[in-house]
């Protein structure tokens, strides 16, 4: 098949280390939990070895007295302190490990403030948060080179959106970023060769009601995966989704700097990735170390995230050994509403990256809603005619004459269960 073998073409240029540690996590799914447990700790003593390559751990472990390399405790771990977003941008470039690494990924996330984090991830860090994304999809019996629909984002520029469409289609899919009826109808003829459907949870919502209001529940037989991820997966999207297209929406939990830390099996739980993160449930909420992330390590961050982890005896009908993640919140996405069409909230992420990346504007905003059709901006920096400007220009790249916009100048942005959060509406679903 000619997208299985440019898969694996591309893996093998891109990322050389990917296929033996899909391997590697096939086998290790199959340990028990002590197994997992070792191995997990053996990564993470790596991990700090590596981290002293960092300026800023280096000063860290001298001033608390640890040296994991000669002498380390495991107990010695909760002596580090809580990182969190903050320090990441403040600390960037002490935070990387100085090493002449032979290949590096430009990464770039976006912050809860608007700000965006840019980091350098190695290698074997970029093809095991691959490979568990594909050992994932094996529980569902797909593979990623299998006939998919992407409901995810591109940049509005021509070149990089030409870029976006070549890459799409070698990988066999097609992609969506918009909840207008019409473009959601017109893939409605394409879902009977769709082996998975994956993306903003709820824009797959969108089409699901788009299916049962349309053209009534449909029989889809190549469909074997639905996966939400980014947003949160409300109970009345499992309905609408189960009744239009036959199955769950399955998810997938992580983040840009952390890695897969959850992957949803066929039985319905969360298992922790503990090949690659180690997870600590601190006051409800979540801390989590990327054992891989030796260019730029992740050691006890906090994501913002309010968890549950799951009963530590209870065995999973699948098999796995691995702990079960019962429930994560906080990370709500809700809608953008125009005065005609909805956007996924995470539009404000595209708006304000391109003008971080294009325009050389950090800006620090949040948005809020009150009514449909206008948006108002909350920014910390000072506003002028010319930064409104350039911000009422990119938007309208996403909503044109949809969204009326408003901006403030503010000196704090409001916070939410003491996490900052780029949107906040204000409307009654």
């Amino acid at each position: 098949m000619i997208y299985k073998s440019l898969f694996h073409w591309g893996a093998r240029l891109r990322n050389p280390s990917l296929l033996p540690q899909l391997k590697a996590l096939i086998t290790s799914q199959n340990w028990s939990r002590t197994q997992l447990e070792d191995f997990q700790q053996e990564r993470l003593r790596e991990l700090l070895i590596w981290a002293q390559r960092a300026p800023y751990y280096q000063k860290l472990f001298t001033d608390l007295q640890l040296d994991p390399e000669r002498k380390w405790d495991p107990g010695d771990f909760q002596k580090l302190p809580i990182l969190d977003k903050a320090t990441l941008l403040d600390q960037n470039e002490a935070i990387h490990t100085q090493y002449p690494w032979p290949k590096l990924f430009f990464c770039e996330t976006s912050g809860s403030t608007g700000q965006v984090l840019t980091f350098r991830r190695n290698e074997r860090w970029d093809s095991f948060n691959r490979a568990s994304i594909w050992r994932g999809y094996q529980w569902h019996g797909v593979q990623p080179w299998n006939r998919n629909l992407y409901f995810w984002g591109y940049n509005f520029g021509s070149r990089k959106r030409l870029k976006t469409r070549i890459l799409d289609a070698a990988q066999n899919r097609f992609r969506l970023f918009d909840y207008r009826p019409e473009t959601l109808r017109a893939v409605l003829p394409r879902l009977k060769q769709v082996v998975y459907i994956h993306g903003y949870s709820s824009m797959i919502y969108e089409l699901a009601r788009l299916v049962l209001d349309q053209v009534g529940p449909l029989e889809l037989p190549k469909l074997k995966m639905i996966k939400g991820t980014s947003e949160k997966i409300f109970p009345h999207y499992q309905e609408t989704i189960r009744q239009a297209f036959g199955r769950n929406m399955i998810s997938e939990y992580g983040a840009a700097e952390s890695g897969i830390i959850a992957f949803e099996c066929a039985s319905g739980n969360m298992h922790l990735n503990m090949e690659g993160c180690l997870v600590e449930e601190v006051d409800h909420e979540i801390l989590v170390t990327n054992l891989l992330s030796h260019s730029f390590p992740i050691i006890r961050y906090r994501l913002g995230d309010t968890i549950r982890l799951g009963d530590p005896k209870y065995t999973c009908p699948c098999g796995l050994a691995h702990p079960i993640l019962e429930e994560v919140t906080g990370r709500i996405g809700k809608n953008l509403i125009g005065k005609t069409g909805h956007y996924p909230s995470l539009t404000l992420y595209y708006i304000f990256k391109n003008l971080f990346f294009e325009k050389g504007l950090k800006l620090n905003y949040q948005a809020h809603q009150y009514q449909k059709g206008q948006l108002v901006y909350r920014l910390t920096n000072a506003l002028s005619p010319d930064l409104e400007r350039q911000i009422r220009l990119e938007s309208g790249k996403y909503f044109g004459v949809d969204m009326d916009l408003v901006f403030e100048q503010v000196e704090t942005l409001q916070t939410y269960q003491g996490k900052l959060k780029d949107f906040i509406s204000h409307i009654e679903a």
